[in-house]
């Protein structure tokens, strides 16, 4: 198996769009395509893609925890003229907790991060490149889903199943869909289910079913500016080597992708499998959080 730095540098997007460039892919997103990608709202049909942010999520402790919700006020004990009372609250949670954006800081190796900023660019008050916050005029574009449990016939791959481009192919031409430059790629593994059905945040995070390595040149080939799964890691845990995630290494440091993680696209499919129709406004803009490596998001898809 080719190893992950060799297709780093044959799939490699530095200074594609010059030196100084911290968007990636995204610059793919033209304003055309965003003209285009508008042109197909029919019907209005919001499909709300993020899971909650709650006490009960996914994460089951250790490196990261799920949301802590704390009120300020409730209202009570107060007393202002006219009688008017107010409630306020606050989050304390990891960024990357539940539906979230991985940035292009958040995963780098030899000391080198996308287009070849340094790592040390990574400190302490966050990152001085390549944070979240320059995605901040929002991810938006055309969005395609290629439902790989659908095509196989299962709720959900199971843990370990490595996704092939010839899966991707396949899905593709079952659902009479094509992925090109621009697209902000969404592949269905039904993996959300294993916490929905069980709400064992361990099983869910105990391993996955994603793509593997060799998808990361169909991505290429294909000019996709974002990817989102179902999964919490986008690829096949455990691995297909012994290489560490080896294709979060590829797709952020070397091919500069943003990838959106731990989505929910039940509603969605079941409608993709309706009526027939896989592609749609994808809009996922992350929160403008400065120096961050990644961020909360609540995408939609608008059929």
């Amino acid at each position: 198996m080719e190893r992950f730095r060799d297709v780093g540098r044959r799939l490699s997007n530095w200074h594609r769009w010059g030196p100084d460039d911290e968007l990636g892919t995204l610059n793919l997103i033209t304003p055309e395509a965003v003209v285009a990608a508008a042109g197909l709202v029919r019907t209005g049909r919001i499909f709300d893609l993020g899971i909650p942010f709650a006490s009960d999520g996914p994460q089951p402790g250790g490196g990261r925890i799920n949301p802590v919700h704390l009120m300020r006020d409730t209202g009570a004990g107060q007393v202002y003229p006219g009688g008017m009372h107010f409630a306020d609250d606050y989050i304390f949670m990891p960024l990357q907790a539940a539906s979230q954006w991985d940035g292009l800081s958040h995963v780098f190796y030899d000391d080198l991060l996308y287009n070849g900023y340094p790592a040390a660019e990574v400190g302490p008050r966050g990152a001085g490149k390549l944070a979240i916050d320059k995605f901040g005029k929002g991810i938006a574009g055309r969005g395609v889903l290629l439902d790989i449990a659908r095509l196989k016939g299962v709720d959900h791959l199971e843990r370990g199943y490595s996704i092939t481009p010839a899966d991707l192919d396949e899905a593709a031409r079952t659902q009479g869909v094509t992925v090109g430059a621009g697209d902000i790629l969404l592949i269905r593994t039904g993996w959300r289910r294993v916490f929905t059905t069980t709400g064992d945040p361990a099983a869910f995070m105990n391993g996955e079913p994603g793509i593997g390595l060799a998808c990361a040149q169909w991505l290429a080939d294909r000019d996709v500016a974002a990817l989102c799964s179902d999964n919490w890691a986008i690829e096949v845990l455990p691995g297909e080597g012994d290489e560490k995630f080896a294709v979060h290494c590829v797709l952020i440091r070397d091919m500069g992708m943003p990838l959106g993680e731990i989505l929910d696209f039940e509603e969605l499919a079941a409608d993709c499998a309706n009526d027939g129709v896989y592609e749609f406004l994808f809009t996922g803009p992350p929160i403008k959080f400065v120096g961050a490596v990644g961020s909360p998001v609540n995408p939609l898809a608008i059929k």
